[in-house]
């Protein structure tokens, strides 16, 4: 009960806090100051990152899928003309 307690209260105290503590200089205050552009800036290299990792992931899932679909089909023509072969062979 009494370690609830220590992480509980803490808790409660930081959520009572005004909310000028919370906000950020890109949200709060003077928008043009070189702290807020270069947060800013920083944001907008961050999403930069990860939207380039995810086009990354996306473009190699389509690659695997379409290699994929290309070795099933060249499968399938190979069993179709390896199929009409035999039947040649057992009706001449």
């Amino acid at each position: 009960m009494n370690t609830n307690l220590k992480f509980i209260v803490p808790l409660l105290l930081a959520g009572m806090l005004p909310a000028r503590v919370w906000a950020c200089p890109a949200c709060y205050g003077v928008s043009d100051s070189p702290l807020a552009e270069g947060m800013n800036w920083g944001i907008l290299t961050l999403l930069g990152v990860v939207g380039t990792v995810l086009t990354c992931f996306l473009v190699f899932f389509v690659h695997i899928v379409r290699k994929s679909e290309a070795a099933t089909e060249a499968a399938e023509t190979a069993a179709g003309a390896a199929a009409s072969d035999s039947d040649k062979t057992t009706h001449v």
